[in-house]
C-alpha cells in the first residue's frame, strides 16, 4: 500500500529522467546537476516538501517548479487540456538486471511490499529519494515505452516495460482530467478587468515582489511574493480554489509563467499566465500604470 508520506503534490526531478527533450527553465540560484540529464539544460528539482522546514524563505524555488511545457492561447482556446494525468510512482534498475527486477515484482504481487519501499533500496532513478514518486505526468513527457506501460496500466497494478534506462516497475496510484495552462495577453486582460464581476469570478496573483508593487500594481490581484514561497505555497490549495480561472502576473512574464505551471501541477484546472506582465499592460493596455 503507498503511504500518503511517498506522495509529494508535484513531480519529483526524476521526470527528466523519462523526457523525451528538457526545456529551458528559469530559477533564482544556479542549475542542479542531474545524472540522466538529456541536454545542457538542467532540469529542477519540484519535490514539494508536506512540511516546509524553518526560514524555508531562503530555500531555491527551483525545488519546487515543474518543467516549463508548450503554453495554450487564452484567446483561442486551445490548450494540454482535454486529456489525463497520471500519479505514476516507479523503479529503474539495470538493462542485465531483469532477474532482480523479476523478484521485485513478486516481492510486491505476491509478498505485499511495497514499490516505494522497494524504490528506496533498489532503483537507480534520484525518484527513490521520494519512494520513485514521478509525480503527475501526461502524454509527450514520457520516453514512448515508458508512456505506453503507464497509459495502459490499470490502477494500483504493478507493471514492468523497458527503455534505455533499464528495467522499470511502475504503478499507476490515481489519475485525473488533464489541466490548463494558458496565456492571456495585455490587452485581453484590460478588457476582462473592466467588466466589475470579473475580480470577483476569477482568482489574480501578483508574484512580483513589494517594492515592484509599490511601484505599479493592478487592483484585485494579491500579492505572493516569488522570494516568500515558503511561507505561501503550503497553503495554496486551501487559500484558493483550484476550480477557478486563476491569473498570474509578474514584471515581465516569466516569473509568473513558473508559478502558474507550478499551480497547475497542484490541480488548478484553468492557469493563465499574464503575457509580458505589467510592464506589457502598462504599455499596451492603460499607459497611466507607471513602467520600471
Amino acid at each position: 500500500m503507498l503511504r500518503a508520506s511517498h506522495i509529494p503534490p508535484v513531480a519529483t526531478p526524476a521526470l527528466s529522467v523519462l523526457k523525451n527533450s528538457l526545456i529551458p527553465t528559469l530559477s533564482l540560484s544556479s542549475s542542479l546537476s542531474h545524472p540522466y540529464k538529456l541536454s545542457s539544460f538542467a532540469p529542477l528539482h519540484n519535490f514539494l516538501p508536506k512540511t516546509v522546514p524553518p526560514n524555508s524563505s531562503s530555500i531555491s524555488f527551483k525545488r519546487f517548479l515543474p518543467m516549463l511545457g508548450p503554453k495554450a492561447s487564452f484567446s483561442s482556446g486551445s490548450g494540454t487540456g482535454g486529456g489525463r494525468e497520471l500519479l505514476v510512482q516507479h523503479l529503474l534498475v539495470k538493462e542485465d538486471d531483469l532477474k532482480l527486477l523479476l523478484e521485485l515484482q513478486q516481492r510486491i504481487s505476491g509478498g505485499g511490499e511495497d514499490l516505494s519501499d522497494l524504490a528506496v533500496e533498489y532503483s537507480l532513478c534520484p525518484s527513490k529519494e521520494e519512494g520513485g514518486m514521478l509525480g503527475w505526468v501526461r502524454k509527450g513527457q514520457m520516453v514512448p515505452e515508458f508512456e505506453k506501460a503507464a497509459f495502459s496500466a490499470p490502477l494500483n497494478k504493478v507493471v514492468r516495460c523497458k527503455t534505455k534506462f533499464g528495467w522499470h516497475l511502475l504503478q499507476v496510484i490515481s489519475e485525473r482530467e488533464e489541466s490548463l495552462l494558458g496565456e492571456i495577453q495585455a490587452d485581453e486582460l484590460h478588457e476582462k478587468i473592466q467588466d466589475p464581476t470579473f475580480a470577483k469570478e476569477a482568482q489574480l496573483i501578483d508574484v512580483r515582489e513589494p517594492d515592484e508593487v509599490a511601484r505599479a500594481s493592478l487592483p484585485g490581484f494579491e500579492v505572493l511574493p516569488l522570494r516568500q514561497f515558503g511561507s505561501w505555497g503550503p497553503e495554496v490549495t486551501t487559500k484558493f480554489d483550484p476550480e477557478k480561472d486563476t491569473y498570474v502576473m509578474c514584471h515581465h512574464g516569466m516569473r509568473s509563467l513558473q508559478v502558474a505551471k507550478w499551480l497547475q501541477s497542484q490541480g488548478f484546472k484553468r492557469v493563465f499566465n499574464v503575457s509580458g506582465g505589467i510592464h506589457a499592460y502598462a504599455v499596451r493596455a492603460d499607459p497611466s500604470i507607471p513602467t520600471y
